[in-house]
């Protein structure tokens, strides 16, 4: 019998508990992963401080890489690129499971599908426990897509493909073709930066990056940003002075969530501009748009939640062939093992860096 270390969520700002349960029989399609790292997103941190809620008890913790361990029956032997998998194969796996023949996934968006399955968000029954990141196993389901990552892709860097780096190359496709345009984007935070590095990377003419910290733009510069600016300055007379109009942005990828920055940022969108806003996932006040200028502009407004299986497959292409061109480790603080995951999200909460990392 095997058995898998876990930290089980239960309640809002309560120490989670640490145990052992047995790792099942595998049923029909499964596939068992021995759990290499994972990183805290935002929605962790938000869901353990209640800004966001979750049915519990739970197992958080979704940006993971690990480790093929076994396979059950009639489980996929091929990822998404065709090539085979067996056990002792480092994979990484989207945030969702779902009916590749759902309504919603032929339209394009299976994490919307009705029989959605997501992992580090589903609540721990007896049918169902090893379904999150902080663990010492996951059991990946009929239906999630997978994909083996590179090997030179350090552990750190692999573990934000299937949340961060996918959501992003999602938003990157709403918003369109980036060859010789200007984008703005406004909150750089984590998915802010791997923003500025993939648009820098599809073509993008220039990348203005907008924040309330000025370190984070800083660290944008990094990672492609051409110019940046606090949102609090006189954002407009500079981008004035740079663009020589007022409105210059093509793409505004909107990360923030914040309701002002969502108004505000669509100022500096051009005529016939698109922005693609992501950030919004927790509650806050509804956004105060003026349709006479949207109309009048030809303004496009798209909105994101996590990706679909085409999103994934450009991220760890991207991660793949771009991993060492910018300083992704940086953005990682690693000094956490499982067994210290409560003082993991107090450092999170204390120091808000890009991201926590654990070692599993």
């Amino acid at each position: 019998m095997i058995y898998a270390k876990t930290v089980v969520f239960e309640s809002v700002n309560k120490p989670m508990l640490v145990n052992e349960i047995p790792v099942p029989t595998l049923a029909d399609e499964q596939i068992l992963i021995r759990n290499e790292y994972v990183t805290l997103c935002r929605s962790d941190i938000n869901t353990y401080c209640g800004k966001r809620t979750e049915k519990t008890p739970t197992i958080l913790g979704h940006e993971i890489v690990g480790r093929i361990s076994d396979f059950g029956e009639n489980a996929p032997t091929v990822d998404l690129r065709g090539e085979s998998l067996k056990i002792g194969d480092r994979i990484t796996w989207a945030i969702y499971a779902a009916n590749p023949e759902s309504e919603m996934s032929m339209k394009g968006i299976p994490q919307k599908s009705n029989d959605l399955f997501k992992y580090g968000h589903e609540q721990i029954t007896a049918l169902s426990n090893l379904h999150g990141g902080l663990s010492q196993y996951t059991i990946l389901r009929a239906n999630t897509p997978i994909l083996k990552i590179s090997e030179n892709v350090p552990v750190e860097v692999a573990a934000i493909v299937n949340c961060s780096v996918a959501t992003v190359a999602g938003a990157l496709r709403l918003a369109g073709n980036l060859n010789g345009k200007h984008v703005m984007i406004s909150g750089v935070g984590m998915l802010g930066v791997i923003a500025c590095a993939m648009s820098t990377v599809m073509g993008a003419k220039s990348v203005f990056a907008v924040d309330i910290d000025s370190k984070r733009i800083e660290v944008a510069k990094k990672f492609g940003a051409t110019n940046g600016l606090l949102i609090n300055d006189d954002l407009q007379l500079y981008i004035h002075e740079i663009y020589n109009q007022c409105a210059p942005f093509d793409v505004v990828i909107e990360l923030s969530g914040l309701p002002d920055s969502m108004e505000d940022t669509l100022d500096y969108l051009a005529i016939g501009g698109t922005a693609v806003w992501v950030g919004a996932t927790y509650p806050a006040r509804n956004t105060q748009l003026n349709a006479e200028r949207i109309i009048r502009n030809i303004h496009t407004i798209k909105g994101l939640h996590n990706y679909n299986s085409d999103d994934f497959l450009h991220a760890v292409t991207f991660i793949e062939k771009h991993y060492d061109k910018f300083p992704f480790l940086q953005l990682i603080h690693t000094n956490f093992s499982l067994d210290e995951a409560n003082e993991a999200f107090q450092y999170a909460i204390k120091h808000n860096p890009f991201r926590v990392g654990i070692t599993l």
